[in-house]
């Protein structure tokens, strides 16, 4: 029996986006026609007034209008053991920078493991809040973004743009406590 998702849409400048979320937490954010985006089926109920939701639309928006380069979300990504540690890492990739694929698989501790880094960041069903955008090829090259090459190069400029004040982290910037990695506020 397949579990419950509910779903909603959020308009995006760079197109429409699905969330979803099991209830408590975000566990999926594509673009519209984004590769590794389900299929919505019988078991994805749209729903506006959930919470999580509605904090997720409002985030985006924040995000998108260049005041907040971190989000603050429940998080429960589906994945592997390896994946998620491949997505904790590149949620660690601070805004407005880049790293390579194989420095990715160098940060998980596999460093001859960068093809499969690169196909765990594909498989990220969280976009732009795991930034997998920020993941670049050996020589700075924009490669392998499941939402599009444009809407990578769209995101990088947009993130580069956003002052380096707001860049800081919320705990340097505001005394908040960090949030974790996925993993740690999926639990």
């Amino acid at each position: 029996m397949k579990t419950v998702t509910c779903f909603d849409y959020f308009a995006s400048p760079l197109g429409r986006m699905l969330l979803a979320t099991d209830g408590d937490a975000l566990t999926g954010a594509w673009f519209d026609g984004q590769r590794h985006q389900p299929p919505l089926g019988a078991h994805w109920h749209r729903r506006d007034d959930l919470p999580i939701l509605r904090q997720a639309a409002s985030e985006f928006a924040a995000y998108f209008a260049g005041g907040r380069t971190r989000f603050e979300l429940a998080l429960a990504p589906a994945g592997t053991p390896f994946q998620r540690a491949v997505w904790d890492a590149i949620a660690a990739v601070p805004c407005g920078e880049t790293i390579a694929y194989r420095e990715l698989a160098l940060r998980v501790g596999r460093p001859a493991a960068v093809r499969a880094a690169a196909a765990a960041t594909g498989r990220n069903p969280l976009s732009i809040v795991i930034p997998c955008h920020r993941i670049v090829g050996a020589n700075g090259a924009l490669t392998g973004y499941a939402g599009g090459l444009e809407r990578k190069r769209w995101l990088l400029e947009h993130e580069r743009a956003v002052p380096a004040q707001a860049r800081m982290a919320p705990s340097r910037r505001e005394g908040a406590q960090r949030q974790g990695s996925p993993s740690e506020r999926a639990a």
